[in-house]
């Protein structure tokens, strides 16, 4: 597991649970650079530069678990940016290069909250031959 976050606070809680990077990914270098993991994992977050860097961290056969803010939640709360909001389907053509396991797209009780979220697998390699014709 490998933790990233800019604020130290978190860092400090998180190293117990594993590897953890102090890092301002909007402002800084991309601090994972040619590393991929089993699963990335992205909650309450969205910085559009950083997507392809985002896809590139999932190993081959890896999952995505992305979940964040969608237009409509500056009806509720914050964030209210549309820069911070997700648009209609933008996380599906995002993750248009992994096969979607599950996706949704609304609103949310508890706190209330527009959102969209996916679960996405990046394909393992080249499809295998048939070892037989049929």
């Amino acid at each position: 597991m490998c933790g990233v976050d800019r604020d130290p606070d978190a860092i400090r809680a998180a190293a117990v649970l594993g590897e953890t990077l102090l890092a301002d990914i909007e402002s800084g270098p991309w601090p994972l650079p040619g590393r991929t993991f089993g699963a990335v994992v992205v909650t309450h977050y969205l910085w559009r530069p950083l997507l392809p860097q985002i896809l590139a961290a999932i190993a081959p056969a890896g999952v995505l678990i992305y979940e964040t803010f969608a237009a409509g939640n500056e009806t509720v709360g914050r964030p209210a940016r549309p820069e911070f909001l997700l648009q209609a389907g933008e996380l599906l053509r995002f993750c248009s290069a992994l096969r979607v396991v599950a996706y949704e797209d609304g609103f949310l009780d508890g706190p209330p909250r527009f959102v969209q979220r996916i679960a996405a697998v990046k394909a393992a390699g080249p499809e295998p031959q048939a070892r037989y014709p049929l």
